[in-house]
């Protein structure tokens, strides 16, 4: 199965279910400044865990960063 992460074709054995799996699985030490967007449609954090995955569905991942 595989999913566009980031404008990156990613293959996986085992598609992770939801969109707050995917989320641990990439960023597991990062909880805030996350913002996800599931075939270009923004998703609130709120939604992630029953936000279900399908395959060649495209994700993209944005974190905030300090600095000025």
């Amino acid at each position: 199965m595989e999913l566009t992460i980031n404008h990156t074709l990613r293959n996986f054995d085992v598609l992770p279910k939801t969109l707050e799996a995917l989320i641990a699985m990439e960023l597991p030490e990062k909880k805030k400044g996350i913002a996800v967007a599931l075939n270009s449609r923004i998703i609130p954090q709120s939604f992630w865990a029953e936000t279900i995955l399908n395959n060649q569905d495209s994700i993209l991942i944005i974190t905030a960063t300090q600095g000025g």
